[in-house]
């Protein structure tokens, strides 16, 4: 029984880190929390499935058209709901214009898809019991992905601009870099780590519509605990809250193991508000 809340939890935690890092990157070149971040993960599923299962497409290509898709509906994102509020002096209402984005894709899933969960396919076919796919896939995919964020912020001039825009996008701006084009980027970024969430952990989680708004708040959660911007923290976050969830689902149970995330969530929130790898941010006057 440990074993299989330890593998369940690893699994789920490492889908709720790489859905806390999608909210990051889009926050990070824009100061925008996108609550399209839950959506992308689930469209990684729905589409993996559909790609897969209903076009018969093989996986690879499958794989890489739920990517291609996810990353455009990143990019419109960043279009639609985030560049206008930009320009806005109220510059809070991108809560309300990421949310109806949110929406919309919800249901347009769900009347393209159905609203029960359906089947996602067997990408490798390796492992069995706690060893199965559907547990250490999720876990690869963040592993992969945090190795390749790290090279792309150390190594590439292009993570350099990123980091620069997310420091100080004035200066970053004064200095010549194309802040407009980078956000574009890094929201098409954001919409391949969503994508991934979804795909690796569709044998865990099914292809299912709601499973959106499930991971908003499951992925919105690693990054209070962690700190806003702070992909580590997101990872650590993540994973706990995994774990945590998981053995909550053996001692109590249904309804109760959600109560007791969202007591978790609270108790740290007024600890460190800042969350708990963040640090606090100085006013500007």
């Amino acid at each position: 029984m440990l074993a299989s809340i330890i593998a369940s939890g690893l699994a789920a935690g490492a889908i709720y880190a790489l859905v806390g890092i999608t909210y990051n990157t889009m926050f990070s070149t824009s100061r925008v929390m996108s609550f399209t971040a839950g959506q992308l993960a689930m469209l990684g599923g729905v589409l993996g499935s559909m790609f897969t299962l209903r076009l018969g497409l093989p996986t690879l290509a499958g794989f890489g058209l739920t990517l291609f898709s996810c990353a455009i509906i990143g990019v419109i994102t960043e279009f639609v709901a985030v560049r206008p509020v930009l320009k806005s002096l109220d510059q809070h209402l991108y809560v309300l214009s990421t949310l109806a984005i949110a929406l919309m894709i919800q249901q347009v899933a769900a009347i393209e898809w159905g609203t029960e969960p359906r089947p996602f396919p067997r990408l490798i076919g390796l492992g069995s019991g706690v060893w199965d796919e559907k547990f250490w896939l999720p876990v690869g995919a963040c592993a992969i992905t945090i190795a390749g964020l790290e090279y792309l912020y150390r190594r590439t001039l292009v993570g350099r601009a990123f980091i620069a825009i997310a420091e100080d996008n004035f200066a970053a701006r004064a200095l010549g870099l194309p802040e407009r084009s980078l956000r574009v980027a890094s929201y098409a970024l954001a919409g391949i780590i969503g994508a991934m969430a979804g795909y690796s952990g569709g044998e865990l989680m099914l292809a299912f519509f709601a499973n959106g708004a499930l991971l908003n708040f499951y992925g919105f959660v690693p990054v209070a605990l962690g700190g806003l911007g702070n992909n580590r923290g997101a990872i650590i976050g993540g994973v706990s809250l995994g774990l945590y969830q998981q053995a909550a689902n053996f001692l109590v149970g249904g309804i109760f193991s959600s109560v007791a995330v969202f007591t978790l969530f609270i108790v740290v929130l007024l600890a460190a508000p800042q969350g708990l790898f963040g640090s606090a941010s100085a006013r500007r006057v």
